[in-house]
This record gives structure tokens, C-alpha cells and sequence, in this order.
């Protein structure tokens, strides 16, 4: 299985056509794996289960291949070398024709003769030869046959080494003619120049005959000539041959282990490799891995054959008979290549071998037979002959679909997507349909009528079943339970650490709502083993703050007073709130309602007649772990741009580079890019399409895989004492072979309720900060977030001492940060804020995702609500619908629901939910407005983000009152915030 379609849909089929098991085997990934387990586990039932083979077909090379065959115990400069090339009438070494072999032979570095000449095949000469070769029919008419020339050319070889460039496709063509005509068995020593030529000239990007010569300043007048071909071959053998003398090499037999292998640039050949075993999924993982990030090279994701070797415990290894352009087989290419006797060794090193239909070959039949195979009676052969080689080797045999996509005529989903994908490199990798759909059992019954019916029957059920037997039960591709790091006494320290700032804010005793407060907190993250997440996350933030850069919560750890006793976050989740900073006093009074303590009335300490501090943001704790405490925290933590790099250079400190991984991401094609490659298909090829096919074979590629990348900020942590191969591979993101990062293959969502995740991301805002505090030598902490004069500028000009036409704005919050664009402004000038209340909602609603615009906005020009009413965070919905009257789960299960955007995505879930609060008699346009939203900011992010507006916003306000005491440079600051 090959999917451009979701895992999720074939798992579905294959359980719909009543299968037991389904192997995934993706091309060098093992994206799918998470979801096809989910899936296949949430349509198990206790007496009918559906097994997931956890697969890949992985790009082998062959590091184990010898650069000379045969070698003999002779010194280079004594042998004589015989480089020759062919043209043939077409590919297929079984059926086509030699129609001319020119040779060159070499001896001690000169060419001491040569041999040239054209052939009559005895059958007319394809157009298509001619167009590429230019030897015509009446070239060849009055010329010997083979049987007179195979003899001749025998003679002119001799006991030399034979050297062709891809030798095995011309010594298939001269071993099947010689054995066929003078009954010998070939057994020369062979060189092949494209395999030397790759580990000679690592850095070359091409290796074509053509380009080889161009690149060593070599004349290559008549390309697809053999007596042209065979001279430029030697020409460029005879450099080859100097740089192994070069290395001090002498002896032929020393030529194999002259040059490292150049495993990034060796020809690739395709496998199958099944998880058999827990322990297998380790060994998968570290193959993936290696792939990806020692061995990865052309684009693609390779593996040495000894790399394989060393780590098959607990797999299965298939040779696939896939056959298409850079995609083929092993053993399929040894028999397209008819070199049967290699290929007879070659298969010991298979548990199985893998039968495909006959349109799988489709690529390879050419018009006039000049493909590698000529017709379906040659794909029944070749696959007669596999059933028979496994039958006497007792090797499984087995046969599949090899499916891409579910039905039969979605093969240009397929087109489209490789086209678009800038990795093809002949048109029939994309214009063919090879019929990669998923057949039914009766399908491939029929299709493999031809091997008889009861050896059908072996290949597709028996054999099939066979190998699902191996893998045993219930292999995860990500185990279960948590797995943070270790900390020494991390729940103590989590547990002392709160309560000592606590004690010196509120006293002791505490206050009973903040007791409990954290108490449930506490509880909730020491018995679910996330101190060490809490204890993390303060380290970081200690680091950046002794080192002068304030650091800013993102995501909703605002929602935790245990955070904020930690110093992680500035946000206190208590409700609004007054409290006496005299450390004699301690007084404290709080209200117990909705809203934002800065908000409050100025207020005199009734005890001690100090001015009271104002505090309080009244998030709730449950929005961050849920009401079991149990949901894994995701700690987003917002570092200077500039001092990011450092953080994340601690955070190897910490846990040790080697538990330490970038949060890797998966890219899929979004509406506008999916119909882009549409139409980009079309025309390139020519092809009509009405605008709505365009936009139907858009919605069917969208969603589609594109690329892989990182989390701007995301920082993976395995435990000291696991590998990271017990989770997941690991790779460069977008495969990019420059980038020093290591990526988690997995979209690291998959994986949140498993390894701790830190989010250190760079931003602005603290590098301003930390800017604004050394021109002003102002403490930022010292800036009150509730200055009038500051929240003025969020609602007018008037505090900036400029007219709305001065500036072209009826507010003044350009150079704002997360107020100055033009879409927020807007919505500024809609609602007028007069308090920090209103900004952390106007917050909300412009870092989602449909919950203004599309949404919101709509219902309150409607009248159906106020700014008050709608929802604007995802807290609102939470606290909204216990309000009235929704069991607490509920309640936070659709919060979270609403908040990813799944109510488009899974409407029957949706239906339920939307159910349950009709039942509590939530209004129709607050049900809907959820429906909509695609994505939700929680409270205690959009608090965060207006904190640092308002500190920034505060410095802007205070430079312009106070402009005439400032040097050059801070004036020319105003300048800029006032454009």
C-alpha cells in the first residue's frame, strides 16, 4: 500500500473486502503508522481484528557489490581490457536483437585495437531505435547475423576483462547470444563504469555516458553508437584506471575495496521490509532513520544491504518486483537483465518474493516491443518464473495489488501528484496508468488465473496469510504512558519552589483559594509525573531571565498558578484579585467572578493603608490538563530571537544532546496548491479541463504529504535511558542534507502524550523589551499594565499627542505588537477597548482561525450577540457550557473538540456534541458560531501577548509625552512609531 489516498479509507476497504491484515509499506516512510494503528484498533472487535503490518519499501544499495567481478590475481598494467558497448532493437534482453557491438581493447593504458559492427537482426528495425541510434533497416540488410558475429567478438575477447558502461544490460544481451549460439557460459571478470564512476566522482551530479565525458573534458561525438560509445568509454576507463594507480593499487583483485562506497549516488534497488516483532519496530525505525540522515542522497531515503543485515531481527524482507523507472525490484532487475543465474543466489537473501499484476508493468511496454518487457505474456512468464524459483528455493510467494489508491479511476490523483511533485524524470512515470488500485479477492483471482487456480490461490489468501501470521499481536508504533525526562527530586523541588513564592505573596497561612487552588494543581502534575516538564520549563526561563531577556507564555500554561508560582509565566490563573505587597501585611481579597484583576478600581489596603497590587486573570487550570489532570501540558514558552539559539543549546545541556530532537512537521497540500498542481498538469500536457474537474481532482489531491519540516520552537525530549528508535525515526526536516537539525519523523502531535515537548520559539518581543529597558533604564516589571494613557492608544490618537489624519489611523497602535496590522486595527476601531479585559479578548479573536471573521463578527452586526456574549477564546466555551448545566468532561471534550476545528472535519462526533448542548438549551447561533471555528487561542496565551503589547505600547506612550528630553536616536525611534 502506496497511498495518495488516507491510510484511514484503506484500512476501511481492506476490512470491507474482509481481510484480517494490511501491510503499509510507503516508500522510505513510516508517516502513516500512528494513524493506520488507530484506525485499525477502533474497527477491531473482540472475535474480528484487523492487524496492521507495519512496512516500508525501502531503496537498498547494494554496499556489498563487487566493482569487479571475477577478479583475477593479475597486475592492472598487465591485463588487457575489452570495453565495448551495443545497440539493440529495444530493451528486453529475453526478446530483442543485438543490431551492433563496436570494442575497444586497452592494455597498460593505450588502445591497442578495436572492433566494430553492425548487425542484421533478422526483423525490421524499430522507428524508435532508429530515431535514437539513426541505424536504419538498410544499414543492416546486407551485414552478418549474430550467430556469424557472436563467435568473432568471442575471439576479440579473449581472456579480458570485459568493461561496458551499466554493464548489465549489454552482458545480458552478450551472454544470452553466446550461451544460445556456441553453448558457453560466459564467465569474464566485469567492470561496470557507472557503478565505478559513481564512487570515483562522489560530487558529479550526472553519470550518463554523454555527461561523464563532458565532465572530464572528453569528445563524445555519436551518443547511442556502439563503436562511438565503446571509444568514449574507454577514454574515460583509461582516467578511471590512473586514479586507482593514484591510490596505489596494482592488482586487479584489489580494485573492490579501492574507493569507498558512494552510497549516496549507487543504484537503488526496491524492498519490502515487514515488522515482525516489538523489537522489529525498534530496528524499522533505526533503518528509517539512517536512511534519512546517513545515507540519504538524490532525493531519496537509501539503506546499505550490510546496513540491513545488521539490523533484520524481528523483520521480514521482500523482494518487490516493482519495474519502473528508478523504482525496481532486485530481483525483478536481475530478470529483466536475464541474469537468471545471480538472481538464483541473489533470492536466498528473501523471505518472500512478491507477485504483482500485469499492469503494474505497463511502463515497461513500449509500442513496437522496445520496452523491457514486450507484452503480458512476458509478465506471466516473469511471474511463472518467480512461482517456480520459490517453489524451489522454499521461499513464500505471495502477490498483491500494489495499491496507491482505492478505485480504479483515481490512477490521475496519482499523475497529478507526481508531476507536482518535481521528482519525475520521463513522462511515462506519470502519463501511464499502471492500475495501482485496490482489488478485490475475485479480482485478483482472475488476475492470477494464468498460474493455475490453486496456486492462484497459494500466492494471494494462503501465502498472504502465511506472513500475517509471523507478525505478532498488538506491535504499537508508539508505546503507551508518559516518558519525561529525569530530574532528581523534581516533585519535591516542583512542590517547595510554588510554595515558597506563594507564601511570600499571599503568606502563610494562604488564602483557601489559593491553597486549593494549588493543591488540585499540584496534585494533578506531580501524580501524572509532569514535574519534570514544570521543572524543565522553569530552568529555561531562569537561564534567559539571569541572562537580561524576559520571556514571554504562549498556549495555555497561563492557565496554571502553579506555572506562575514557578516564575514559568507571568499570568496569575486566579480570579481578579487585590493583594498588599508590605511584607508585614500580606492582605488579600479576591472576587469570585469573571474577569481581569488590572481592571479593578485603585484601592487602599483597608490594614495597612498601602496601595494595593491588582492581579487575577480568572483562567481555570482544567483548560490546560483537563479536569483529570491527566491531559499531557504543553509548555509554549516565547524567548528573544536572539537569544533562542542559546536556550535551545541548554536544553541539550540539560537532557544531553543525544535525547534532544527538533519537533518534526508534515506539510499536505492545501485548496489554493492542489489545484495549482491540477492545472499545472493539464497544461504542461496539453490536456483540456473545465474549471469544475479542476476544482474536483483539487479537493481530491488536497491533504496530500508535500514536505516535512520542524516546529519553529519545538524541543523533543526522550528520557536518559530510551532511545528515541522506541518512539519514532528520526530525519533532517525536508530532507534537507545541510541542516544540522534532527527532526522527529512523526508529526510530533502524534506523539504529545508520550515524550515531553518544550516549546522554546523565538520572538520579537522580548529583544525589544530588553532594547527598550537599556535606552530607558526602566524595569519593565515596574510598568503598570493598566496605565490610562496606554490604553488609549487602542481606542484613539488622542495619548500620542497626533490627529487620526497625521498618521492615516483613527488608533495608535501601529509598532504594536499583535495590534498593529491592518486586520486588528480594524477590529479596534469596530469595538473601541477601553480596558485590558477587552484587549485579551480582541486577542483571542484575531489569532484564530474563523472565529471573527466568518463568524463572530457576523452574528454581532446581526444583533444575535454582543462582543461580551461571543466566543473569543477557548476558555469561553468551557466555562460557557458548564454554566449551563453541562457535565464538566463534556464540556472540556468540546472545547477541545471546537478548538482544533474538527466539526467540519468529523460531522457525525459534531452531531452528538451539538446535541448535547441543545439539550442544556445553548442558543442555535452559539452552536454554530462553534461549528465554525477552525482554530481557538486559549485566555491565558492572548493575556501573555497583551501584557507585552502593553509594555511595549507603554514605552511608545511614554517617548512621546516626554520627546523633548530624548537624544537623536530615541527620537528617531518615535519617528518610526509614529509612521
Amino acid at each position: 500500500m502506496v497511498g495518495v489516498t488516507d491510510v484511514e479509507d484503506l484500512i476501511k476497504r481492506a476490512k470491507e473486502y474482509g481481510h484480517k491484515a494490511i501491510a503499509i509499506t510507503d516508500y522510505s516512510v513510516v508517516h502513516s503508522y500512528p494513524a493506520a494503528y488507530k484506525t485499525a484498533k477502533k474497527l477491531s472487535k473482540d472475535d474480528d481484528k484487523m492487524k496492521v503490518i507495519f512496512g516500508c519499501e525501502m531503496y537498498m544499495i547494494d554496499d556489498e557489490a563487487p566493482m569487479i567481478t571475477n577478479p583475477k590475481d593479475k597486475k592492472i598494467e598487465e591485463e588487457e581490457f575489452v570495453v565495448f558497448d551495443i545497440e539493440t532493437t529495444g530493451l528486453n534482453s529475453h526478446t530483442n536483437k543485438i543490431i551492433e557491438i563496436g570494442a575497444v581493447k586497452i592494455k597498460a593504458g593505450r588502445i591497442i585495437d578495436r572492433y566494430s559492427q553492425l548487425i542484421n537482426p533478422g526483423i525490421p528495425i524499430p522507428y524508435h531505435i532508429t530515431e535514437i541510434t539513426s541505424i536504419t533497416n538498410e544499414q543492416v540488410a546486407n551485414q552478418p547475423k549474430i550467430d556469424e558475429v557472436i563467435g568473432k567478438f568471442v575471439e576479440f575477447i579473449g581472456d579480458a576483462v570485459l568493461v561496458a558502461h551499466n554493464a548489465p544490460f549489454d552482458m545480458g544481451f552478450i551472454k544470452r547470444d553466446i550461451k544460445e549460439y556456441l553453448n558457453i557460459d560466459l564467465e569474464a571478470s566485469v567492470i561496470d563504469t557507472l557503478q565505478m564512476a559513481r564512487d570515483l566522482f562522489p560530487d558529479f551530479k550526472k553519470y550518463g555516458l554523454g555527461d561523464l565525458n563532458k565532465s572530464l573534458g572528453l569528445a563524445l561525438e555519436k551518443h547511442h553508437r556502439a563503436v562511438d560509445d565503446s571509444q568514449a568509454t574507454a577514454n574515460m576507463f583509461i582516467i578511471f584506471l590512473e586514479k586507482y594507480k593514484e591510490k596505489g593499487i596494482e592488482y586487479l583483485k584489489d580494485i573492490n575495496k579501492g574507493f569507498e562506497v558512494n552510497v549516496k549516488k549507487q543504484s537503488l534497488r526496491n524492498i519490502m521490509v515487514q515488522v515482525k516483532t516489538q523489537e522489529g519496530l525498534k530496528n524499522m525505525y533505526k533503518l528509517v532513520s539512517e536512511g534519512h540522515i546517513k545515507y540519504f542522497g538524490n532525493k531519496k531515503a537509501r539503506i546499505p544491504k550490510s546496513v540491513l543485515k545488521e539490523n533484520r531481527e524481528g523483520l521480514i524482507v521482500g523482494s518487490s518486483l516493482s519495474a519502473h523507472f528508478l523504482n525496481t525490484g532486485e530481483l525483478a532487475e536481475l530478470y529483466l537483465r536475464r541474469d537468471l543465474e545471480k538472481l538464483e543466489e541473489t533470492a536466498k537473501f528473501y523471505d518472500y518474493i512478491e507477485l504483482l499484476p500485469k499492469s503494474t508493468y505497463n511502463e515497461l511496454i513500449e509500442k513496437e516491443g522496445t520496452g523491457s518487457l514486450a507484452s503480458y505474456d512476458d509478465v506471466e512468464k516473469m511471474n511463472k518464473y518467480f512461482y517456480d524459483l520459490g517453489k524451489r528455493l522454499g521461499i513464500l510467494v505471495t502477490a498483491s495489488s500494489n495499491v496507491h489508491y482505492l478505485d480504479e479511476n483515481e490512477d490521475i490523483i496519482r499523475s497529478i501528484l507526481l508531476y507536482g511533485s518535481g521528482t519525475v524524470y520521463n513522462s511515462r512515470q506519470y502519463s501511464i496508468n499502471n492500475g495501482f488500485y485496490f482489488r478485490t479477492t475475485d479480482e485478483m483471482l482472475k488476475e492470477f488465473g494464468y498460474l493455475g487456480e490453486q496456486e492462484a490461490k497459494e500466492v494471494i489468501i494462503t501465502n498472504t496469510n502465511k506472513i500475517a501470521d509471523m507478525v505478532e499481536e498488538g506491535i504499537k508504533p508508539i508505546p503507551e504512558g508518559f516518558y519525561p525526562p529525569k530530574m532528581e527530586n523534581a516533585e519535591e523541588i516542583v512542590r517547595t519552589m510554588t510554595y515558597e513564592k506563594a507564601y511570600r505573596i499571599y503568606g502563610d497561612p494562604l488564602p483557601d483559594i489559593v491553597s486549593k487552588r494549588l493543591e488540585r494543581e499540584l496534585n494533578a502534575i506531580i501524580n501524572n509525573g509532569f514535574s519534570v516538564l514544570y521543572l524543565s520549563a522553569q530552568k529555561l526561563v531562569k537561564k534567559s531571565l539571569d541572562n537580561g531577556y524576559l520571556v514571554g507564555s504562549r498556549g495555555s500554561v497561563g492557565s496554571s498558578l502553579v506555572a506562575f508560582m514557578m516564575g514559568i509565566t507571568e499570568v496569575n490563573a486566579l480570579y481578579p484579585h487585590y493583594i498588599c505587597d508590605n511584607p508585614e501585611c500580606k492582605h488579600s481579597e479576591f472576587i469570585e467572578k469573571e474577569g481581569v484583576g488590572i481592571d479593578l478600581p485603585d484601592k487602599i489596603c483597608p490594614k495597612c493603608g498601602a496601595k494595593l497590587r491588582k492581579d487575577g486573570y480568572s483562567i481555570p487550570f482544567e483548560v490546560f490538563m483537563g479536569f483529570k489532570g491527566d491531559k499531557v501540558p504543553d509548555i509554549d514558552l516565547n524567548f528573544s530571537g536572539e537569544y533562542q539559539s542559546e536556550i535551545h543549546r541548554y536544553c541539550e545541556e540539560l537532557f544531553g544532546k543525544e535525547n534532544v530532537f527538533k519537533a518534526g512537521t508534515i506539510s499536505t497540500l492545501a485548496e489554493k496548491n492542489a489545484e495549482a498542481y491540477v492545472r499545472k498538469y493539464f497544461e504542461d500536457n496539453n490536456l483540456n479541463a473545465v474549471r469544475a474537474e479542476i476544482i474536483r481532482l483539487g479537493r481530491l489531491c488536497q491533504g496530500a504529504k508535500k514536505t516535512t519540516g520542524q516546529h519553529p520552537g519545538g524541543m523533543v525530549i526522550v528520557p536518559q535511558g530510551n532511545s528515541i528508535y522506541e518512539f519514532c525515526p528520526v530525519q533532517r526536516p525536508a530532507n534537507d542534507e545541510t541542516s544540522e537539525s534532527t527532526t522527529t519523523h512523526y508529526d510530533y502531535h502524534v506523539m504529545d502524550e508520550q515524550l515531553v515537548k518544550l516549546d522554546i520559539l523565538g520572538h520579537d518581543d522580548p529583544t525589544t523589551i530588553k532594547l527598550l529597558q537599556e535606552y530607558t533604564n526602566m524595569e519593565v516589571k515596574d510598568i503598570p499594565l493598566a496605565d490610562k494613557d496606554t490604553l488609549k492608544i487602542f481606542s484613539s490618537t488622542e495619548s500620542l499627542g497626533v490627529t487620526p489624519e497625521e498618521i492615516g489611523t483613527e488608533i495608535g497602535t501601529y509598532g504594536i505588537p499583535e495590534f498593529g496590522t491592518g486586520f486588528v486595527r480594524q477590529m479596534l476601531i469596530d469595538t473601541r477597548p477601553t480596558t485590558f479585559a477587552e484587549l485579551v479578548r480582541i486577542s483571542g479573536l484575531s489569532h484564530g482561525t474563523n472565529v471573527w471573521l466568518n463568524n463572530a463578527q457576523e452574528f454581532v452586526r446581526n444583533g444575535q450577540a454582543t462582543l461580551s456574549q461571543i466566543i473569543t477564546v477557548r476558555d469561553d466555551i468551557m466555562n460557557y457550557l458548564i454554566d449551563q448545566g453541562l457535565d464538566n468532561s463534556d464540556a472540556f471534550k468540546i472545547m477541545e473538540f471546537v478548538r482544533k476545528g474538527k466539526p467540519k472535519k468529523e460531522p457525525e462526533n459534531w452531531e452528538k456534541y451539538s446535541n448535547m448542548m441543545k439539550e442544556k438549551n445553548v442558543p442555535d447561533w452559539y452552536i454554530e458560531s462553534c461549528r465554525r471555528i477552525e482554530y481557538m487561542f486559549p485566555k491565558g496565551h492572548a493575556v501573555a501577548y497583551v501584557m507585552m503589547a502593553m509594555r511595549i505600547a507603554y514605552f511608545k506612550v511614554l517617548y512621546l509625552l516626554h520627546s523633548m528630553q530624548l537624544s537623536y536616536r530615541e527620537k528617531q525611534m518615535i519617528l518610526i512609531w509614529k509612521l
